[in-house]
């Protein structure tokens, strides 16, 4: 299953995310501690890079996502030149209150009346970016919601005299290459549900926790987990909550709902999908499509979705 989601107001989002980048001392990325790199928006690093604009990466969610793989991705991100990565959750107001200080950091030369520090905060739908700026600003000023894609278009809000926050909407990417990122974004609520389908996304995510944290699935629905497949997780949590359908038979899209809300609630457990070594191992396996008219297959950099102009990517 290959999940892409790239509505009409994310194009729009992009092209004025681009024009307000050059105005802008520092970037705000919200990533979701869970599944960090397939939350980061190659467009961002993209449109920051080409303007040299320092990055404060902000793995959000952390209280549901397993601390040893954050710490991880962590180290991963502050070795990288220009980059500053703190792992939170948006949701407790001192963890909030850190974030204007390390963003002080980040870009020194600026927070001072002649020069107000000016930010653009930036993620992928539905990971905190409007629960972020309503705890910044002590007050409700982004619509929050449970769907991805409440916020549609930029707002500029002042934090303080001497810093400048620019929320802009959620956005993804035109084209999501690895079939995993998508299913790990979709798991993780990030996906508009008109593009996927759950009982698939469910039963990626059940073989996950089978090779990662089994001992979770039988914790929390009594599913002895020797020897079975991800499609057996979901029975069991049919099984488990004597979800059936009218003739008798286990219903299983209501068990793979359950199995997803019990994951994005952190019920299950704190999980993390990827991390920074499984990631290594995914982009060297990584064998790109054969494109149409092409006898060989087109090289990818290591940044993940090419290096095409970000503006120019379709």
């Amino acid at each position: 299953m290959s999940i892409q989601w790239f509505p009409g107001h994310m194009n729009a989002a992009r092209k004025k995310a681009a024009e307000t980048m050059e105005s802008t001392d520092l970037v705000i990325e919200v990533l979701d501690a869970r599944i960090p790199q397939a939350s980061c928006n190659p467009m961002v690093e993209q449109l920051r890079t080409f303007r040299q604009r320092p990055c404060l990466k902000i793995l959000n969610k952390s209280d549901l996502a397993d601390p040893v793989a954050t710490k991880a991705w962590i180290d991963f991100y502050n070795s990288q030149k220009g980059v500053r990565a703190v792992a939170l959750s948006c949701k407790k107001p001192s963890d909030v209150a850190r974030i204007p200080a390390l963003a002080l950091e980040c870009a020194p030369h600026r927070g001072v009346p002649t020069k107000p520090l000016r930010m653009m905060i930036m993620g992928i739908p539905n990971v905190g970016k409007s629960t972020l700026m309503n705890a910044l600003l002590k007050k409700r000023v982004a619509n929050v919601g449970d769907e991805p894609a409440v916020t549609k278009v930029q707002q500029r809000l002042y934090l303080g005299k001497n810093m400048i926050l620019t929320d802009t909407p959620g956005m993804l990417w035109p084209k999501i290459q690895h079939p995993t990122d998508g299913l790990m974004l979709a798991a993780s609520h990030a996906v508009g549900v008109n593009a996927l389908i759950e009982e698939e996304v469910a039963t990626f995510l059940a073989e996950q926790l089978l090779a990662l944290y089994p001992q979770y699935l039988t914790a929390r629905y009594g599913i002895k987990t020797e020897g079975i497949d991800a499609v057996s997780v979901i029975e069991g949590v049919a099984q488990k909550r004597a979800y059936r359908l009218k003739g008798g038979d286990w219903d299983f899209e209501k068990a793979a709902h359950t199995l997803l809300l019990d994951y994005r609630s952190g019920a299950l457990g704190r999980v993390s999908l990827e991390t920074p070594q499984s990631r290594e191992i995914l982009l060297a396996n990584y064998v790109p499509p054969v494109l149409l008219g092409q006898g060989k297959t087109t090289d990818v950099s290591v940044g993940e979705q090419g290096d095409l102009d970000p503006l120019d990517r379709q």
